[in-house]
Formats: C-alpha cells, sequence, structure tokens
C-alpha cells in the first residue's frame, strides 16, 4: 500500500469517528493538518500525532526519523496559514517552527508522552523541526 493509500484510510478513519483511529495511531492525539503544496499549489491533507501546549497544538516533522524532512513541513514554510481538524473541529492556524529552548523543551515534551519520537531523532542526523500550529481568528 502507497504512503498516499495508508494516509487516505486514515484520514477516512479519522472523519468517520470524530477523531479516532485505531491501528499505529490507537490511542494516540490525532489531527488532521491541511496544506497547500510549495510548488504545485495543489491541497494536501497529513495526518499527524501531536502535543497540545498552551491554546494551540504541536507537531513533529520526524518523517519516522527518515534523512529528510517530510513534503508537508516545506509546505508550512511557504503557505503558514492553514487548518487542522482536531476530533469532529476544524480550526484555522497559523504555523511557525520552534527553535532553540523552545524546540527542545517541546520536543522533551512530546518523548515523554510518545517515545518513539525518540528513536525518531536517533535514526537521523538532522535536527527533526517543531511547528507550532496557534489558532487565528
Amino acid at each position: 500500500m502507497s504512503v498516499v493509500d495508508f494516509n487516505q484510510q486514515v484520514i477516512d478513519e479519522f472523519r468517520e469517528t470524530g477523531g479516532t483511529v485505531g491501528g499505529m495511531f490507537e490511542g494516540r492525539p490525532l489531527l488532521l493538518l491541511h496544506h497547500v503544496g510549495a510548488k504545485s499549489g495543489e491541497k494536501r491533507i497529513a495526518p499527524l500525532v501531536y502535543l497540545r501546549h498552551e491554546d494551540g497544538y504541536v507537531v513533529f516533522a520526524s518523517k519516522g526519523g527518515a534523512p529528510e524532512n517530510p513534503g508537508w513541513y516545506h509546505n508550512l514554510k511557504a503557505n503558514p496559514d492553514t487548518s487542522i481538524e482536531v476530533g469532529a473541529e476544524t480550526l484555522a492556524v497559523r504555523a511557525r517552527e520552534a527553535t532553540g529552548e523552545e524546540r527542545d523543551r517541546l520536543m522533551a515534551a512530546q518523548i515523554k508522552g510518545q517515545p518513539q519520537f525518540a528513536e525518531y531523532e536517533e535514526k537521523t542526523t538532522r535536527v527533526i523541526p517543531v511547528i507550532v500550529l496557534t489558532p487565528r481568528s
């Protein structure tokens, strides 16, 4: 099964259940990140595990520890005003990359709750980007 097909199955299940997904995402907080292709302009959706933070959400461009950042990361850098689906709610958000101490603190919090993120960091030589999604009105 391709990544596109897998993601579509997760998206469909997420929407059918109001945000609850089984399989590898069972018991994990999941959101659907809408993003627009930086080069193509094509609208896309990525299911991502998130960390709740203050009044927003934090996602991690881990790509399972792959050597390169995921496409959605580049798309958010080019088009930071976007939306997310959390549960049955859709929120308009602005994406920004956390850096320095903030990035390290958020990554440590994610690893505490989702230990597999430590494995992703160990697998790659890149610094995994941490993206804060803040609701906008």
